[in-house]
């Protein structure tokens, strides 16, 4: 594949890079990590990152394409696009409209003629019961979405289904949400193999089984876990609020980009 002049992330909270270790006061996450590589292919290379956490898919749809658009060069140019997570997690979610919607922006970004990479997501989770039975079915009705637009607009898929990992808990943060720094490596260098650049094998390395927790440590994190995550996550939905009200993308304008030890 040929060597990309610029990259463009858009989305959410995955793609800012959430979770991920702090560089130079901001999340650096995968889309950075990726940067890095493409970068050392091409000393005029420049990144944009329109990313923010809690964005819904229309927000990403409307907001982040209409901005990113003015900024490709051409087929020269990567665009990254993982968005409708957040619309899924929504106890007013309407897949038809979802769907549409995402079709919409995928569209969009076609006809700049950009390179186009899009995500499915992991649609099972530990657990059983009425609550992990609706995640399956409505994240894996979104990845069936996510490869026929892809497939129809020419779009390349990072496919969940290829990264088992990413369903152990170990690449996840306490929130048992985001990436940890661990996790968003794994998935920088996935991206970076399916673009045929420069990667470490090993992201494909499962790790031996976690030790047993005991009935208590397990209740405890769970408890642990509702009242520092869920809890106020649910009080956010409730009042109308998102993570990411009042906060601008990381890098929202091209700038030249330096790998990062």
């Amino acid at each position: 594949m040929a060597n990309f002049s610029r990259f463009i992330a858009l989305g959410d909270s995955m793609t800012e890079g959430m979770c991920d270790e702090i560089v130079d006061g901001k999340y650096r996450g995968w889309a950075d990590r990726v940067a890095d590589t493409l970068a050392s292919e091409d000393p005029n290379f420049s990144y944009v990152n329109l990313a923010i956490r809690g964005k819904l898919l229309t927000q990403v749809v409307d907001e982040q394409i209409p901005a990113a658009t003015k900024y490709v060069t051409g087929p020269d140019t990567l665009i990254s696009f993982h968005a409708g997570a957040n619309d899924v997690l929504r106890p007013t979610y309407i897949p038809e409209l979802a769907y549409a919607k995402y079709e919409l922006g995928i569209s969009d970004l076609a006809k700049t003629s950009a390179t186009i990479l899009v995500f499915t997501v992991i649609d099972r989770v530990d657990g059983k019961g009425r609550t992990a039975q609706m995640w399956h079915e409505r994240f894996s009705s979104f990845n069936v979405n996510v490869r026929r637009v892809a497939e129809k607009y020419g779009a390349i898929v990072i496919e969940a289904d290829s990264a088992k990992w990413m369903a152990d808990l170990r690449f996840l943060a306490s929130d048992r949400l985001h990436l940890n720094p661990d996790g968003h490596w794994r998935l920088s260098q996935a991206v970076l193999e399916k673009l045929d650049k420069k990667s470490d094998a090993s992201w494909k390395i499962l790790l031996p089984p976690a030790p047993k927790k005991s009935w208590l440590r397990k209740k405890s994190e769970k408890l642990f876990w509702i009242i520092i995550f869920v809890l106020p996550w649910i009080w956010r939905r409730l009042r109308g609020k998102s993570t990411g009200d009042g906060r601008s993308a990381k890098y929202e304008t091209p700038i030249a980009w330096k790998p990062k030890p």
